[in-house]
């Protein structure tokens, strides 16, 4: 058998093994793609033992290659929603999140300083520590880069695998001491966070609103003072009896009712200009012309063009709301389209349907993958993880290299929509699939590599003693911020616990997390507010560990 059918042949089996392993868990906790790992140093060390040899190079492309499919899609993923997470709530748990980074960061410093683990394998421990596979993808990169040997190469992954199971159950440690040692009850933070939510954190409200201004009466819609064209819509009107569809031309008299759709600061200061809230339901449009309708934007001339630009008035009809990646946005006239947009859009049958070819609204190019737009997305990554940062202080030039490299890349090209012909949307069914393909690719070529030496490291060499410096590094950001955001900064529980899963990046904790109090979203808000920003700092932190200390 030759070298390249020999790695083919133990790559595949080191996945299939490893995602078996990864799918065993114990009250919802498992080892989840981290099993690849081990089933990747289980074959390694099989092959070791027979006296077979894998083809290097091979095994390296693979690894390289997942690693780049993997951080790819997740930018993709994550990309249209990541710089709304650094504002209004989203900033706090944000820097809550960056704030264990950091700590997790001086934690391993301090471990350089007083012990006698080789940096290579001190940043392994560091990523395994925190269950982060691309940091460790990133630490062997740059050590690459800098012209490590064979050997050196080896040593962040192991130091990764004698890590990572307690990096699992190390964060559910700590939310567990949290919760005992400050006596937290789940309900009572539960029902403080549905009320926080009530209160005014539905990101697009709506209201009715009855004409009590005197001085409104008479006047046309379009001139009333920052009706149009400043984040709220007019998505429905109410004269007497009839329910109608409103234009800027429409004239507005006491007593009518509007539906207004927009951010709550804004609907507050109409509200102080048109008169009081109205009781009156306006959301149903059953037993009048009007209807409304959910349209996805498919057509590719519609991409890049504003909302005010497609002259939707003259066809009648009005977009009330735009859904983007699961987030809804306001349908301000200002708006750019994006690809796979959802817009909600109101007026009467037949002014829907003439409106909705402007739109494009074809469901199967949503489930497409437009590969051309993957490939070229790759190359840009690439060639700006190429690019050497000059960082002073550091002995050599910062590379985002292939795990950085393609992730901003792909979180950019997400947030833009589309660049020329290649339109960056991916299905979700498929973005998880080549997510997981990419990562069982990497983890698998990272196993076989290190699982000529594992066990000996182990048994025989510093492995325990690394167990135990893992584990530090697991604990101590996790229960120092933990305690420090729950005790000062009054976080929600549930929400902190969120934050605690979202900074090791580790889905199994959020499972955890989640499984305390089944029917509240406050975990997986949290979790996915601090994400983005996590993923980018755990992939750098490695990099700046090996250029400062090697």
């Amino acid at each position: 058998m030759s070298g390249v059918a020999l790695g083919t042949a133990a790559l595949s089996l080191a996945g299939a093994l490893g995602l078996l392993l990864g799918g065993l868990s114990w009250r919802g906790v498992g080892l989840g793609i981290g099993g690849v790992l081990f089933a990747g140093i289980f074959v390694g060390h099989l092959a070791s033992v027979a006296g077979l040899k894998f083809d290097g190079a091979m095994i390296e492309f693979i690894r390289e290659f997942g690693l780049i499919l993997f951080v790819f899609t997740i930018g993709i993923q994550v990309g249209p929603g990541f710089f709304s997470t650094l504002q209004k709530s989203g900033l706090q748990l944000n820097l809550i999140a960056a704030a264990i980074v950091a700590l997790g960061v001086l934690v391993t410093l301090g471990l350089h300083a007083l012990t006698s683990v080789p940096v290579p394998a001190l940043v392994g421990l560091m990523s395994g520590a925190v269950t982060n596979t691309p940091g460790l993808g990133a630490a062997t990169q740059v050590l690459k880069d800098i012209g490590a040997d064979t050997a050196t190469l080896s040593q962040p992954g192991l130091g990764y695998a004698v890590a990572y199971p307690f990096g699992i159950l190390g964060i559910l440690t700590s939310m567990l001491l949290v919760r005992a040692v400050l006596k937290i009850r789940i309900e009572a933070e539960e029902a403080a966070f549905d009320a926080t939510r009530a209160r005014g954190a539905a990101e697009l409200p709506s209201l009715n609103l009855r004409v009590r201004n005197p001085n409104l009466d008479g006047l046309r819609l379009g001139e009333v003072p920052d009706l149009y064209d400043a984040g709220v819509v007019v998505s429905r009107l109410r004269k007497g009896d009839e329910l109608l569809h409103p234009t800027r031309d429409t004239v507005l008299n006491l007593g009518d009712v509007l539906h207004l759709v927009g951010p709550a600061p804004k609907l507050h200061a109409m509200e102080l200009i048109l008169g009081e809230r109205a009781e009156s339901a306006l959301t149903t449009t059953k037993g009048t012309r009007l209807t409304w309708e959910r349209i996805a934007v498919t057509e590719k001339k519609a991409l890049g063009r504003h909302i005010r630009d497609f002259g939707l008035e003259a066809h009648n009809v009005t977009i009330s709301r735009v859904m983007r990646a699961g987030t809804e946005v306001p349908a301000d006239g200002a708006l750019t389209l994006q690809f796979g947009d959802i817009l909600t859009v109101v007026g009467g049958k037949e002014e829907i349907a003439a409106a909705r070819p402007l739109f494009g609204n074809q469901a199967k190019s949503l489930e497409n993958v437009q590969f051309s737009a993957v490939f070229i997305g790759i190359v840009l990554g690439v060639l700006v993880g190429s690019v050497p940062i000059l960082v002073p202080g550091l002995p050599a030039p910062l590379k985002l290299g292939l795990a950085g490299g393609p992730l901003v890349v792909a979180i950019v090209l997400s947030r833009i929509g589309f660049l020329g012909p290649f339109v960056f949307f991916m299905p979700p069914v498929a973005n998880h699939a080549l997510r997981e393909l990419g990562i069982v690719l990497f983890l698998a070529a990272v196993g076989l590599k290190a699982g000529d030496s594992f066990l000996a490291t182990l048994i025989h060499g510093d492995g325990l003693v690394w167990m135990l410096y893992g584990a530090i590094i697991t604990l101590v950001p996790l229960l120092i911020v933990g305690f420090a955001a729950r005790m000062v900064w009054k976080v929600n529980y549930l929400s902190l616990s969120g934050v605690l899963a979202g900074s090791m990046t580790d889905p199994p904790a959020l499972a955890f997390a989640n499984a305390m109090a089944p029917n509240s979203a406050a975990q997986s808000i949290g979790y996915a507010a601090v994400y983005p920003l996590v993923m980018c700092l755990r992939i750098l932190a490695p990099q700046v560990l090996v250029l400062l200390l090697m």
